[in-house]
C-alpha cells in the first residue's frame, strides 16, 4: 500500500509527459501494474476475441455486424477511463491506421462521465489556490453544472461580484492518466513488434497523444491558451472569449468569466435571441478558417458545448484545452493543395501529400494518382462548392487506409475540428456544404496574401498554359468578394501586385496589344477623319465604313482589354468606387515595367502606323 501510494504521489508530481519517468515510476511495482492490466486487458482481450470469431465465421462482412462491434468498442472505450476515451479520438482522425467504418462510431465517441463527488472538488480548490473557498468565492455552487473525462464546472460568484465559471480536475487524474498511458504505449510496442499490418508507428501516436492530454490537464496552459486566442481575435468583433481570473486559476483549477448563451444545435434557442443561424454558422466558419488559414493556431475541439450563440450577435468560443498549431508552411500547403484539387491536377496533388508529410518522399506516386481521380472526380462535378466534404474524407480515408499513408498530427485534429463544425453547421442547415462555404476564404486568401508560393498558386488557378482564364478570374474575385472582412483596396493592390509580378508578365504582353490596338485605331480615325474631307469622288467607301465603326467605339483607357475585365468583376462586388481604380494611376506611371510597357506600345504603333502609311500611299484599304 505504501509502494502503490508512493507512486501516487510521483505521478502527481509528473506536470509534463515523459515516457521515461512514466515507465521507472511503474516498472517497479507490478502490483500496482497487473491490478491495471487486469481492469483493461480482459475486457479488451474479450472484446478481440468476440471480433476474432465473427471474423473466421465470416461476419464480419455484414455491415450491420461490423457496425455493431464498432459500437460495442466505443462504448468500451468510455468504460475503461480518460486515457482510453481520449485514445479512441486520436484514433477517430487516423484513416491510416483505423478502418472506415470504426472512424464513424470513434468520431461520435462523446467526452462525457458522471461527476465526483463535490467534496472532494471543494477540497481540490482550497488545496490548489491556497486558501479558503469563502476568501475566493462569494459563492460556489456544490453540484456540478457538467462533467467531462477530465474534470467537472461548477458556477460561483468571485468576492469582485463576477459571476465565473470554476473547472476543477477531477482527484487522482494525472495518475490514473499515467498508469493507462504506461499501459497503452507497452500495448503500441507490442503491436509495432509484431503485427505488421499496421503501417503508422503506433508508439509515436500514444507519445503525441500523451503529450496532447498532459497540456490539456495542465489548466495553466488552457488560460494561457485562451488568452493568445483572444488576442489573436480581439479585431473581429462578431467573436467572444471568456475572461481568464488568473487570481483563482491553478494547475487542476481554472476560473473564467461565466458566460450565458446558447448552443448552436438549439437553433429555436437561437433564433428566439433575434439571430439567424445561418449567420452564426458563417461567423464560426470564417472564424475556423482564420485560425487555420491566418494565425496557425486553431481550436481543435469545436463541439457544440463549445460554442455558443450570445444575444449580443457575437459566437463565443470556451474550453481552450485541445488547441493545435500548424506551420505557415503546412498552412500555404493546404491552400495549394485546394487549388490542385480545383484544377483536378492529381498528380500534383499527390506531390502535395509528400510535402505536407501523408507521404514519404520515396514512394511510389503512380497508383496514388488515379486513386484520387477515383475519389474526386465525380465529387467535383457539380464544383467545390458542392463537394460533401464528409463523404469525400470518408472515400479519401479508404485511400489512405489503402496505401502507406501517415496522417500528420496537426491534419487529423484539423480533420476532427472541420467534420465537428460541419456537423453543427448540418443540424442548422441540412444542405450545408462545409467545402462550399470555406472557398470564398482560400479565393481571399489566394488574392490577398503576398507570400510567393501563393502567388504561383494564383498563377496556376488563373492560367491554362499561356491561356489567361479570365472566368476562372472572376469567380476569385466573387467568391474573395462575398468575404465580409474583405478588403477592397488591399484586394485592388493585390491585382496591381500580380500585374507586375514575375508571374505577370503575360497579363502584361495582353495589355501592351491591348493598348496598340486601341492607339492604332486613333491612328485608323485620323486617316478616316482626313478621308472625310477629301472630295466625294475621291473618299474611300471602306475607308468611311471602318472610320464610322470606330467613331461607334469606346475609347476610354479604362475600356481596354483586360483593365476592362477586372474592372467589370470588381464592379460588382459591395463596397467597390471607380475612384478606387483613378487614385492607383500614379502608381501605373511609376512602375518600371509599366515604363518598359510604353516602349513596347510606342515601338508596336510606330511599327504599325509605317505599315499604315505604306498602305495609303499603295492605296491600300483595311
Amino acid at each position: 500500500m505504501a509502494e502503490e501510494l508512493g507512486d501516487f504521489i510521483e505521478a502527481a508530481g509528473l506536470l509534463e509527459y515523459d515516457p521515461k519517468a512514466i515507465r521507472k515510476i511503474y516498472s517497479g511495482n507490478p502490483f500496482r501494474l497487473l491490478k491495471r492490466f487486469w481492469q483493461t486487458l480482459i475486457p479488451i482481450g474479450l472484446f478481440l476475441l468476440s471480433v476474432l470469431t465473427d471474423k473466421v465465421l465470416g461476419l464480419l462482412e455484414n455491415k450491420q455486424r461490423a457496425g455493431l462491434r464498432s459500437k460495442q468498442f466505443t462504448e468500451l472505450l468510455v468504460q475503461l477511463g480518460p486515457a482510453f476515451i481520449k485514445a479512441g479520438q486520436a484514433l477517430s482522425t487516423r484513416p491510416d491506421i483505423v478502418p472506415p467504418i470504426l472512424l464513424e462510431n470513434l468520431s461520435d465517441l462523446q467526452d462525457q462521465l458522471p461527476g465526483f463527488d463535490s467534496d472532494l472538488a471543494m477540497a481540490c480548490v482550497e488545496e490548489d489556490l491556497k486558501k479558503p473557498i469563502e476568501e475566493i468565492f462569494e459563492s460556489l455552487e456544490k453540484e456540478p453544472i457538467s462533467a467531462a473525462s477530465l474534470g467537472q464546472v461548477h458556477r460561483g460568484v468571485l468576492k469582485g461580484g463576477q459571476e465565473v465559471a470554476v473547472k476543477i480536475q477531477r482527484p487522482g487524474l494525472r495518475e490514473q492518466i499515467t498508469l493507462d498511458l504506461y499501459i497503452v504505449r507497452n500495448i503500441a510496442v507490442w503491436t509495432n513488434k509484431y503485427i505488421k499490418l499496421i503501417r503508422s508507428d503506433l508508439v509515436a501516436l500514444i507519445d503525441e497523444l500523451g503529450k496532447r492530454i498532459f497540456e490539456e490537464m495542465d489548466y495553466l496552459n488552457e488560460a494561457k491558451n485562451a488568452e493568445k486566442f483572444m488576442n489573436l481575435h480581439s479585431h473581429n468583433k462578431n467573436i467572444k472569449v471568456p475572461k481568464i481570473y488568473k487570481e483563482a486559476t491553478s494547475r487542476r483549477v481554472l476560473t473564467m468569466e461565466w458566460i450565458d448563451g446558447v448552443k448552436l444545435t438549439n437553433i429555436k434557442a437561437v433564433k428566439a435571441l433575434g439571430i439567424n443561424p445561418d449567420e452564426m454558422i458563417e461567423i464560426g466558419v470564417s472564424c475556423s478558417l482564420q485560425q487555420l488559414l491566418e494565425h496557425g493556431f486553431f481550436h481543435a475541439d469545436p463541439h457544440p458545448g463549445n460554442l455558443l450563440a450570445l444575444n449580443d450577435g457575437r459566437l463565443c468560443y470556451l474550453d481552450f484545452g485541445m488547441m493545435s498549431d500548424v506551420s505557415k508552411e503546412a498552412r500555404n500547403g493546404l491552400i495549394q493543395a485546394v487549388v490542385h484539387l480545383v484544377n483536378e491536377s492529381y498528380e500534383k496533388l499527390s506531390e502535395d501529400f509528400v510535402e505536407l508529410g501523408f507521404l514519404a518522399k520515396n514512394v511510389d506516386l503512380k497508383p496514388i494518382v488515379p486513386a484520387f481521380e477515383g475519389v474526386f472526380t465525380t465529387a467535383l462535378e457539380k464544383g467545390v462548392s458542392k463537394l460533401d466534404f464528409k463523404t469525400v474524407t470518408d472515400d479519401l480515408s479508404g485511400v489512405m487506409y489503402k496505401f502507406p499513408f501517415k496522417v500528420p498530427p496537426y491534419y487529423a485534429l484539423i480533420i476532427r475540428s472541420l467534420i465537428t463544425l460541419e456537423g453543427i453547421a448540418l443540424s442548422v442547415d441540412p444542405n450545408f456544404k462545409i467545402l462550399g462555404a470555406s472557398y470564398p476564404y482560400f479565393a481571399r486568401r489566394l488574392m490577398e496574401d503576398p507570400d510567393p508560393k501563393l502567388r504561383n498558386s494564383l498563377k496556376e488557378m488563373i492560367f491554362d498554359g499561356n491561356v489567361f482564364l479570365w472566368g476562372r478570374l472572376e469567380g476569385l474575385i466573387t467568391s474573395a468578394g462575398s468575404q465580409k472582412e474583405l478588403d477592397l483596396d488591399k484586394l485592388l493592390d493585390q491585382i496591381l501586385d500580380f500585374l507586375f509580378s514575375k508571374n505577370g508578365g503575360f497579363l502584361r504582353d495582353q495589355l501592351v496589344e491591348a493598348i496598340v490596338e486601341k492607339m492604332d485605331s486613333v491612328g485608323l480615325k485620323t486617316i478616316g477623319s482626313l478621308n472625310q474631307k477629301l472630295p466625294k469622288n475621291l473618299r474611300s467607301k471602306r475607308l468611311q465604313s471602318r472610320f464610322e465603326q470606330l467613331n461607334s467605339e469606346n475609347s476610354s483607357l479604362l475600356d481596354l482589354e483586360p483593365i476592362k475585365e477586372v474592372i467589370k468583376i470588381v464592379r460588382q462586388l459591395p463596397g467597390f468606387k471607380m475612384e478606387m481604380v483613378i487614385k492607383r494611376l500614379p502608381r501605373l506611371i511609376k512602375e518600371r515595367d509599366a515604363r518598359k510597357m510604353s516602349f513596347k506600345v510606342a515601338q508596336r504603333v510606330t511599327e504599325k502606323g509605317i505599315v499604315r502609311l505604306v498602305k495609303v500611299a499603295a492605296g491600300v484599304t483595311e
